[in-house]
């Protein structure tokens, strides 16, 4: 199956933030990248969605009603829970050097706000653009925007779920998250579903990693 054009808008943005994490472990900076990379990367993400926002038609409709958004919301803050619970050693692929945003013992307050504002407000569009409205639906169908979320079928469902699982340290959290965001989708027909969702998990995960201290799941 190959791409049509509607495609690359959902890719790129994607394929960028992948390309800053292959670039570090590239130059060695797995374990010690600069922390200003971070903000170099959504912000380059950010710019890329916001010149192709005018193509992702799937975005530029309505809010889900105050009932989904509540499900959304529980449904992140359940992901939440069970991402920094499902790490025993064979759920784990590698070792994740984290983010530590502390100097001489103390946090440094702005690299904490700016990670948490890149992991809730952008990676949560760029991932759920690739994964749930792109990748779900076109292995459902080449011509993917024609396929609604419901019928995207397990096989996509499935095979999505996985990829993103393994996109993570923490592959079998991942996938879980992966089940719950596509579940969503399927089920509200609208992406900004999984997106609040993921924005939950994320940015929950953010504050609850600043208050103890465990950056290794950054």
């Amino acid at each position: 199956m190959g791409f049509e054009r509607a495609a690359w808008p959902r890719i790129v943005p994607f394929a960028l933030y992948m390309g800053f994490i292959a670039l570090a472990d590239l130059l060695g900076w797995a374990a010690a990248a600069p922390r200003w990379l971070y903000g170099v990367k959504v912000g380059v993400v950010l710019l890329a969605l916001l010149y192709w926002w005018r193509r992702y038609d799937e975005l530029r409709v309505p809010l889900p009603g105050a009932r989904a958004l509540l499900e959304a919301l529980a449904v992140g803050l359940v992901v939440l829970v069970l991402w920094v619970n499902l790490d025993a050693g064979w759920m784990v692929i590698g070792q994740s050097a984290g983010f530590d945003p502390t100097a001489d013992g103390a946090i440094q307050w702005p690299l904490v706000l700016m990670r948490i504002a890149g992991a809730a407000l952008v990676v949560p569009v760029m991932e759920e653009l690739f994964w749930r409205s792109f990748v779900m639906r076109w292995l459902a169908a080449p011509k993917f925007l024609e396929v609604h979320p419901a019928r995207v079928g397990l096989r996509g469902f499935v095979i999505t779920a996985l990829l993103f699982g393994v996109e993570h340290n923490l592959w079998f959290a991942g996938v879980v998250a992966g089940v719950a965001y596509g579940w969503l989708y399927m089920r509200s027909g609208n992406l900004w579903s999984p997106v609040v969702a993921h924005a939950v998990t994320n940015g929950a995960l953010g504050v609850w990693i600043t208050c103890t201290g465990n950056w290794s799941y950054w």
